[in-house]
């Protein structure tokens, strides 16, 4: 088997909701999702998180994931990019004699990924020898009927050609899902970002993904994650 490390980026310094990291979901710390989603694939040698704060490590540790040391103060600012704690925690594994042939990132902000969608997406770069994958989502209305607004309030479309073109007759258009991430260990170290050339979609379902910036935006994702426990779909 492939040596396949999972990190978890969890600073302590949210903003817009503060302690979001460790603040209850639905009875547990959000984090706790994000490692036992992690665990439950079977398929990490080691799933860490990578913190600057003690709080978070020690919930970590008490669902099961490790927190070998505390993130540099450069990586634990607001102006710090995934890339760049990806880069520290494996150079720090490095340093010890442990290399690994993947990683997967996962937001500690992902209760609504289950463990089948990280293996089958790893199934994914395995098959086809990709340097990476990442989970789109299906924008829900075509982006090439989208309007801007200009600064007097009157607004006009972006590509007005697609006035009367029928929207199923539009091409589909995806965005990043925010959720988890896929890389061969050497193509994330070379371009510093997940999105490399060659990087494979896999494409995953609307009720999978959800953006939490506000408290709105937490009331959806829980909303939505007893929705997915009600049919079955976190068995």
């Amino acid at each position: 088997m492939k040596r396949n490390i999972g990190i978890i980026p969890a600073r302590g310094g949210s903003k817009r909701i503060p302690r979001k990291n460790v603040k209850s979901f639905l009875g547990k710390p959000i984090l706790s999702y994000s490692i036992e989603t992690l665990l439950e694939t079977g398929i990490f040698e080691e799933v860490m998180v990578s913190t600057d704060d003690e709080e978070i490590a020690e919930v970590a540790r008490r669902y099961g994931a490790k927190v070998p040391f505390l993130r540099s103060r450069e990586t634990a600012n607001d102006f710090a990019t995934v890339a760049d704690v990806i880069q520290e925690v494996l150079a720090a594994y490095e340093a010890e004699g442990r290399g690994f042939d993947n990683v997967c990132c996962m937001l500690p902000t992902s209760p609504l990924t289950h463990w089948k969608d990280v293996k089958d997406a790893y199934a994914l770069l395995e098959r086809q020898d990709a340097p990476a994958v990442c989970p789109v989502v299906p924008f829900s209305y075509p982006i090439w009927r989208s309007l801007k607004v200009e600064g007097d309030g009157k607004m006009s479309m972006f590509w007005p050609e697609n006035l009367n073109a029928r929207s199923q007759d539009l091409e589909a258009a995806y965005h990043d899902s925010g959720s988890f991430y896929w890389a061969k260990v050497p193509a994330v170290l070379r371009h510093r970002t997940f999105f490399v050339p060659g990087c494979m979609a896999w494409v995953t379902d609307e009720m999978r993904v959800q953006d939490i910036d506000n408290e709105s935006d937490w009331e959806l994702a829980e909303i939505k994650y007893q929705m997915l426990r009600k049919h079955g779909a976190e068995e």
